[in-house]
């Protein structure tokens, strides 16, 4: 890969670019952002780099960044991502729908004996040997012009992307783990991780458990509300309205301006420009039929044989782990084993991938047709 890095502000420059790296095969892809000011992530610089080619393309001097999103756009080309949520988020937005055909580094790390979860730097360090600086991570990225090392430090997040992926894409293949990974992308696109339905919102307040009949309602329609107002003028949501005065307002439902002016934390403002809405969404859900919450999941405690049971299929997916260097909560998740001991085979372990390397060692010891030994002092299934 070249050592120059491509700081692109200007629509030639951009054009030129994106028809250079139209024909590539995949493109790694990074996103500086920031959100604290607004309700959609705020494209703030976006890196590519190529096997050979490495740019930092600033959105915030371009009237449009279309020519390059057309190419990442491209279904036949690979995007390489690292923790790609957050990023495919901005490319939701920017679109109204993500990029196809992607490959996450951190999905794709503990099919390979990495930790699950693992940082950006932690596998740049595991799989290359390089260590990466934090010092710019905090960087307030509308702010121009860009320091020099500020530019290079992001440039990073793409370069080493670019590195390992060949690493781990030549590995997964060869130990024919790349096919398992194709539901994982095909989640990724779903558009409900970027943009949650206004109705549902409600469901992630704090305390909504506890409110019922005509409390319920009203916090259920203020909370649509916030959502739709928040998205329509990009601000954020406790910017409008905070989750604990909403839940207030819900609990002391005021029907006038007058009985507003009583919420504690409600300052004067959101009254003036939103108390209407406000005392409207009130007046219209108080006598309304809330909609149903989710049924309450009790956690069953396992008994103590069950308990046991757990411990020894757990000894199972580690021994299998070892054998397939696969990091042991990504084989088997101690959720899916234990929802596998209660009897249900419609479970992670006993489906797709892991169903074909451990469902069937899981089955055999819970029949009891198979068992544990120590063989010269290690653990194996006998």
């Amino acid at each position: 890969m070249s050592n120059t890095i491509l700081f692109i502000k200007t629509p030639e420059a951009l054009a030129q670019f994106a028809a250079e790296v139209a024909t590539e095969q995949w493109l790694a892809l990074d996103t500086e952002f920031l959100r604290e000011r607004t309700y959609r992530p705020e494209l703030c610089l976006l890196q590519i780099a190529t096997a050979d080619r490495v740019a930092c393309i600033d959105p915030l001097e371009l009237d449009s960044i279309d020519p390059i999103l057309d190419v990442i756009y491209q279904p036949n080309i690979i995007k390489i991502l690292h923790a790609a949520s957050q990023d495919l988020e901005i490319f939701y937005w920017l679109r109204g729908e993500v990029p196809i055909n992607l490959f996450d580094t951190q999905i794709a790390a503990p099919l390979l004996g990495h930790a699950e979860q693992i940082g950006y730097a932690n596998l740049v360090n595991e799989v290359l040997g390089v260590s990466l600086s934090k010092s710019h991570s905090r960087a307030d990225w509308t702010r121009r012009p860009l320091p020099a090392q500020q530019i290079d430090y992001a440039a990073d997040d793409v370069i080493y992307l670019a590195q390992m992926y060949p690493i781990m894409r030549d590995k997964l293949t060869e130990l024919k783990r790349l096919q398992w990974l194709d539901a994982e992308w095909q989640n990724l696109t779903c558009a409900d991780l970027y943009e949650k339905p206004a109705d549902n919102v409600w469901r992630r307040l704090r305390g909504i458990d506890k409110l019922k009949g005509s409390r319920l309602a009203v916090a259920q329609e203020l909370s649509k509300w916030r959502e739709l107002t928040a998205r329509d003028r990009n601000l954020p949501r406790n910017w409008l309205l905070k989750d604990e005065v909403m839940m207030d307002m819900a609990k002391q439902m005021p029907t006038s301006i007058d009985e507003l002016k009583h919420i504690r934390g409600l300052n004067d403002g959101t009254i003036r420009n939103h108390g209407k809405a406000i005392t409207s969404c009130i007046n219209k859900s108080k006598d309304a039929t809330p909609i149903a919450p989710d049924p309450a999941k009790r956690k069953v405690k396992l008994t103590a044989d069950q308990d046991a049971t757990l411990d020894l299929l757990t000894a199972v997916a580690k021994i299998h782990s070892r054998e397939l260097e696969i990091n042991p909560s990504i084989l088997a998740p101690r959720k899916s084993i234990e929802d596998l001991i209660k009897g249900n085979t419609d479970t992670a372990v006993m489906q797709g991938w892991r169903g074909q390397l451990i469902g069937p060692a899981l089955a055999s010891v819970l029949s009891g047709d198979t068992g544990l030994k120590i063989d010269n002092g290690r653990v194996v299934v006998s």
